[in-house]
């Protein structure tokens, strides 16, 4: 299995389901990854302002 970053778009659905308070499990099934991959993205780029789905 090779590594895929997550793209912008999904990035940005991500944040959609956050403010439709849905839970990683169900954002991973819909995105088709990894419950872990979507736990370490919202992790990593959730600050005071809540998660930020821009890249750095």
């Amino acid at each position: 299995m090779s590594y895929q970053q997550l793209t912008d778009d999904e990035r940005y659905q991500i944040k959609a389901c956050l403010q439709l308070h849905m839970n990683q499990i169900s954002i991973a099934k819909l995105l088709n990854r990894s419950p872990a991959t979507i736990s370490r993205e919202i992790r990593r780029n959730t600050g005071k302002r809540g998660y930020r789905p821009q890249t750095g």
